[in-house]
């Protein structure tokens, strides 16, 4: 974390006092303007300067999207809170009884417009597409890397409409006429816009991509968007909006033609160790990049798993004998803790304690594998989607012969699947809703104390954030909109 002209350690940083933490997380929130790579260029805030000066030529274009990379770091975007939320809402995660007094209103599913940690996600995500908005309309000429610049500009601006369009609106299956979020495409920082609808905003999600993909380059560092990346997200969009045959040929165009490879069995312990971003094409296609500087600090979502760290979230029991014993993937577990005994540890972020923490993998071809079986399935070939199940299964559970189900069995298996191999990350919840499923929680150990429910019905009103208070209050056009229950 750079505050200034010092970095502070990440163990340096746990032995500070109360109110320094506070002040560092608070400058975390603020931080922005710096690269995914190691070299970088701080810029001035783009809220103080105007749009033209900001950008004169391509050094400045260059500079500026290594700024909306930068945002994504933030912890309450892909730093932790995204991440978090996707499984601690639903069954892959608990609060321990020992914990920091974070993300218990998420665990109880108990919050109201002015929770702090949706708030800072509508900001920190509105923040990182203007910062986009302001690349995609410069006015400078076309060229190669103007081009490119562009499109990863409008491939980080799809990325954040749709985390934004999951957290704050209902399923696009649900009811895709319904209240979206404000669709903002120019830089104006001062701009009040309506909510668009749900529709609208996944259909900007797709212009987006569709104009990126053409001019985004095939091969680059994991830590920016290459044209199988955005087609990676768009599958994923395809997916939630159960455009199957869209959804099986984009993954299929991914898994024959990108180059990439699934990690294998025996590599998957040290993918999870590796805390650099990747040239090799093997699993990642795009991941948010930390180093020694540029990362959340104690607010990252390793450290909050890390039992030297905060150690509140750890894994469920119910969740973790899912896992065979020859399963590769039970090894990203450690079975206790040196604080709370008897637990399940998340071990898929080992490098809290290192001075370069993990990566954030924001897209991987294990998904795009479990894409393209589950949109076969969808589409009536249960047989290529026991395929791609399997030739991903044969890498996890290397003594697991394959799945050979058919109909809702093999449909459960293709979730169970996701559920494992894209545990905490952020997806576990996106997969029931995107199904408009009840959440339903296993109380196995007493992972889950009175107050906190079991059964998160599909028409649960906190299902989906809150407009945060500050917005209503600031944007009079949005102030009727708030979503209902709040």
């Amino acid at each position: 974390m750079r505050t200034g002209n010092f970095i502070l350690k990440r163990k340096d940083m746990k032995a500070q006092n109360k109110i320094f933490n506070i002040v560092a997380s608070v400058l975390i929130l603020v931080i922005f303007s710096v690269s995914c790579s190691k070299d970088f260029l701080e810029l001035e805030p783009y809220s103080d300067v105007s749009a033209d000066i900001a950008i004169s030529n391509e050094a400045d274009m260059g500079a500026a999207l290594n700024g909306a990379y930068g945002t994504l770091r933030n912890s309450n975007l892909f730093g932790r809170t995204l991440p978090l939320f996707g499984d601690l809402i639903a069954d892959n995660v608990y609060i321990s009884a020992i914990n920091s007094n974070r993300y218990l209103d998420f665990f109880q599913v108990n919050y109201t417009v002015n929770n702090t940690n949706a708030s800072a996600i509508w900001q920190n995500a509105y923040t990182t597409i203007l910062r986009a908005n302001n690349i995609i309309n410069s006015e400078l000429a076309s060229s190669g890397k103007v081009d490119q610049y562009r499109a990863e500009a409008r491939a980080i601006r799809a990325l954040m409409y749709f985390e934004l369009v999951k957290h704050y609106a209902k399923p696009y299956q649900v009811d895709p006429s319904g209240l979206g979020v404000p669709i903002v495409l120019t830089y104006d920082p001062k701009l009040k816009p309506e909510r668009n609808s749900i529709a609208e905003v996944y259909a900007q999600i797709e212009d987006d991509l569709s104009k990126a993909i053409p001019d985004l380059s095939v091969d680059n560092s994991s830590g920016f968007f290459t044209s199988y990346a955005a087609k990676a997200l768009l599958a994923r969009l395809y997916l939630f909006k159960h455009e199957w045959s869209k959804a099986l040929t984009t993954s299929q165009d991914i898994i024959d033609n990108s180059g990439f490879t699934l990690v294998p069995a025996q590599g998957v312990v040290d993918f999870w160790k590796r805390n650099t971003p990747r040239t090799d094409k093997v699993e990642v296609l795009f991941e948010v990049a930390f180093d020694a500087v540029q990362n959340a600090g104690i607010d990252a979502l390793d450290y909050f798993y890390d039992q030297q760290g905060y150690g509140d979230a750890l894994a469920a029991d119910a969740f973790y004998v899912m896992f065979s014993a020859t399963d590769v993937r039970r090894q990203l577990f450690l079975t206790s803790s040196p604080i709370r005994g008897d637990v399940k540890v998340v071990n898929k972020y080992p490098n809290s304690s290192s001075a370069d923490p993990d990566e954030f993998k924001v897209l991987r071809l294990s998904e795009v594998y479990l894409t393209a079986a589950e949109a076969a399935f969808q589409s009536g070939n249960e047989s290529l989607a026991l395929d791609y199940l399997n030739e991903l299964v044969a890498e996890r559970d290397p003594a697991f012969a394959g799945y050979s189900s058919s109909g809702q069995a093999l449909f459960n298996d293709i979730l169970t699947e996701r559920r494992k191999e894209l545990a905490f990350e952020g997806q576990r919840y996106w997969d029931l809703a995107r199904y408009n499923l009840p959440v339903n929680r296993i109380n196995m150990s007493a992972n889950y104390p009175g107050n906190v429910p079991l059964t998160i019905a599909a028409d649960n009103f906190r299902r989906i954030l809150p407009i945060p208070q500050t917005e209503l209050d600031a944007n009079p056009n949005i102030r009727d909109q708030q979503n209902p229950g709040y």
